[in-house]
């Protein structure tokens, strides 16, 4: 029979997660390096990346800082270059950066806000992705873990752009997912509800909003950045290994609140 806690164990594996120097990203981050794998951790900031890698250090797991804006080519390639030079190669992309800078009706989002939102939430996955792909082919395989939002699957209001970016990544997921199995490479999207962290502080600050939400989740309450890594560390590990073109919630119970 299996052991499933060898399932999980990702000991020998590199795994780049962008934007991990806080909130959804930098949990997911630790929990990959928990089970064993070398992560890098990747955000604007070359400071704030070496402050979780010092963090993760300290605990005795193993990680290295790579300051990467994943809207910019040169910086996205020098990403991927420098992880296959100091690392060897990769096996696990965590496509989790993303940004919402408008919260309104469509009409009033510019035409900057619409490119902004489509280079950093859907062109630079497509492209990381890309770079990642020779690697992967190289290792015989790997795991593409593509962070959308629920926002992907049903419009909620005043977050129209950002909705439209995350729809977008669902079907590139599925796309990568039938075209590089052949590869045995793995592509999944997990669709994330509301979550404490600094980037939808703009719901959760607000109480109003933030009450309103929570009366009709089933779960009662917003999730927390930690309860987005079981699903991650099964999607990037072989216990997850028939796992690849889906699309997963992990939401409170958001998708069936009516």
């Amino acid at each position: 029979m299996t052991n499933i806690k060898k399932q999980f164990d990702l000991e020998g594996k590199t795994a780049i997660v962008t934007g991990s120097s806080k909130g959804i990203g930098k949990a997911i981050a630790k929990a990959l390096a928990e089970n064993g794998a070398q992560v890098v951790i990747s955000s604007r900031d070359q400071e704030a990346c070496d402050r979780v890698v010092a963090e993760l250090e300290a605990e005795g797991l193993k990680a290295i800082g790579i300051a990467c804006h994943i809207g910019k080519e040169e910086q996205r390639e020098n990403l991927v270059n420098q992880t296959t030079s100091k690392l060897g190669g990769v096996d696990i992309l965590v496509n989790n950066a993303a940004i919402n800078p408008v919260f309104g009706p469509l009409e009033d989002a510019g035409e900057d806000a619409f490119d902004k939102i489509m280079d950093v939430n859907v062109k630079a996955p497509w492209m990381l992705s890309n770079l990642v792909l020779p690697s992967m082919q190289k290792r015989g395989g790997g795991s593409i873990i593509n962070l959308a939002s629920v926002e992907a699957l049903t419009p909620g209001m005043g977050l129209g752009l950002y909705s439209t970016s995350k729809a977008a990544l669902v079907m590139l997921t599925k796309n990568q997912a039938k075209e590089w199995g052949k590869y045995g490479i793995r592509s999944n999207a997990l669709c994330a509800g509301l979550i404490k962290t600094k980037f939808s502080a703009a719901l959760w600050q607000n109480k109003k909003i933030l009450q309103k939400i929570e009366r009709t989740l089933p779960s009662g309450r917003m999730g927390m950045p930690d309860e987005m890594v079981g699903i991650v560390c099964l999607l990037a590990s072989n216990a997850g290994a028939y796992m690849t073109g889906g699309v997963y919630t992990a939401d409170g119970g958001y998708m069936i609140a009516g």
